[in-house]
């Protein structure tokens, strides 16, 4: 029987990470609806572009943020789950780095996005 680890035990780095950057996310998505329902009727985009919000570093930054947040959360999460069914020794190493690799390649494609997005000519 495969030895069974959890480092989502209350208190532990891991499980604080994971409270914070949901708690960011929920804030995030908090703002991003009221947006939704109270700006222009559902019409965020056109609002944040029409008023130049885009091209301010602080939506840029917010976007970004949400962005790493996001990723890591989602990453650190499936990373644990499955380490917590079960996953030892190779497979553990080879899915750590495959999923850190993608992490990567999301971000810096986010990144990519979020500049285009901000008429920012950083690519």
């Amino acid at each position: 029987m495969a030895e069974r680890y959890s480092s989502f035990t209350p208190g532990g780095t891991s499980w604080l990470l994971q409270r914070i950057t949901a708690a960011f996310l929920i804030g995030v998505l908090a703002f991003h609806f009221f947006l939704l329902h109270f700006v222009h009727h559902a019409d965020e985009v056109s609002f944040l572009m029409s008023a130049g919000r885009m091209e301010t570093w602080s939506y840029y930054s917010l976007m970004v943020l949400f962005l790493i947040t996001a990723t890591f959360h989602g990453v650190n999460g499936v990373y644990n789950a499955l380490i917590n069914q079960g996953l030892s020794g190779t497979k553990r190493t080879a899915v750590k780095w495959t999923l850190i690799a993608a992490s990567v390649l999301l971000i810096a494609q986010g990144i990519r996005t979020a500049n285009a997005w901000a008429g920012i000519g950083i690519y």
